[in-house]
């Protein structure tokens, strides 16, 4: 039977809702919403709302309207910065983040002759907020950090940040990739002015489906113009929410799946899958432990990481065993550099890479044990022959 272990990049097996939800709006509803005063298309509205109420209840946001949808959370984070980054703004990130926000920035800096200040971490990816303090410059327009690394799992002090930029004034810009869903978010407690998140990972939709929360408090410029549904006789894009950031058909289907996985979240509740998953990682961590010569990164503590564990075995290298894994035990895991060449070179990891395990929702200690199964036979099956 089949493992799969790379939740930290997407999400697998969905809840049945959801596979449902995307089958029904496929075959029963189809409509555009926000284009028709039709049956079909009225329901096709409803749908979008009901997304967006059920995100906003999750993230603790007083103002649906205030979440626009997009294809991922990269094209949230490239929403946020570039509709918010001026000609020689400066910003402040940090040793740890995800290409997302990288290749993002770094494309400002051609652009827009944006400054960038990436704060440094610990080995295990901790950041010091009293670091990021004294980066802060008169002229810092945005701090944008990633809420947990997708390399090492560790979660970042997102409340002390939030509560510095606020006193600052200075928008919080918040990559929550590896954490909505699975760990509890309060845009409102942590002081989020926005909230970047994916459908695909813990919140348990499909893929091409995502999202950016808006404080009231900043105007963006949208990354794309067109055809909202409404005000069709301006010449320029509409500046009420979500319209002025939603232009062109949505991907209503997803919309669909991503509502029913949202949904499934909150009759759950995301405190019990935050428990349940950290429990799981624990067991993980310790089992982990019993594989000798093995190299684990990040705190190894699951109280301060999500389901994320990075490791390498000694004289393999990462893909040697992601293949050996696949093509032996039929268990999936993610080998490479996992598109965050920053927090390898903090981990000291960017000359192989890791492997790294995804732990989800629907994984077992089952599949944990068989893993590190799979794993001691490897390495033992490579001992005898070196």
């Amino acid at each position: 039977m089949s493992i799969y272990l790379d939740n930290a990049a997407t999400s697998f097996p969905k809840p049945e809702a959801v596979y449902r939800a995307v089958d029904n709006f496929l075959r029963n509803i189809g409509a555009s919403s926000g284009r028709g005063a039709y049956r079909k298309a009225l329901q096709a509205d409803k749908i979008a709302f009901q997304t967006r109420k059920s995100l906003a209840r999750l993230f603790n946001i007083q103002d649906a309207s205030r979440i626009v949808f997009t294809a991922n959370v990269t094209e949230s984070l490239n929403l946020a910065m570039q509709g918010i980054l001026k000609n020689g703004d400066h910003v402040v990130t940090t040793g740890m983040e995800h290409n997302a926000v990288w290749r993002c920035l770094k494309q400002l800096e051609k652009e827009k002759a944006i400054t960038i200040t990436a704060v440094p971490c610990s080995p295990e990816g901790y950041l010091e907020v009293e670091k990021l303090a004294a980066a802060i410059r008169p002229n810092t327009a945005l701090v944008v950090l990633l809420h947990a690394s997708n390399v090492t799992g560790t979660v970042m002090p997102i409340e002390q940040v939030g509560e510095l930029t606020r006193q600052k004034n200075i928008p919080l810009l918040v990559d929550a990739a590896q954490t909505a869903g699975v760990y509890p978010i309060d845009v409102a407690a942590m002081r989020i002015d926005l909230l970047a998140f994916t459908g695909h990972k813990g919140l348990l939709g499909p893929t091409g489906t995502g999202g950016l929360y808006i404080n009231e408090k900043y105007y963006i410029n949208p990354l794309k113009f067109g055809g909202t549904g409404g005000e069709s006789l301006r010449d320029d894009q509409p500046d009420n929410l979500p319209d002025r950031f939603e232009a062109g058909t949505p991907n209503l289907a997803g919309i669909a799946g991503l509502g029913a996985g949202v949904d499934y979240i909150l009759n759950e509740s995301v405190e019990k899958i935050r428990q349940y998953e950290m429990e799981l990682t624990g067991y993980a961590l310790d089992k982990f432990r019993s594989l000798t010569g093995v190299t684990m990164y990040g705190p190894l503590n699951a109280s301060k990481q999500v389901g994320v564990i990075s490791f390498n075995l000694p004289g393999l290298k990462p893909e040697q065993v992601a293949y050996l894994l696949d093509t032996k035990y039929d268990i999936m895991v993610r080998a490479g550099l996992h598109c965050a060449p920053l927090a390898h070179r903090t981990t000291g990891t960017i000359d192989r890479g890791t492997v790294r395990v995804g732990i989800g929702v629907f994984n077992t200690a089952r599949d944990v044990d068989d893993l590190v199964l799979a794993l001691k036979e490897i390495m033992r099956f490579n001992s005898s022959i070196s």
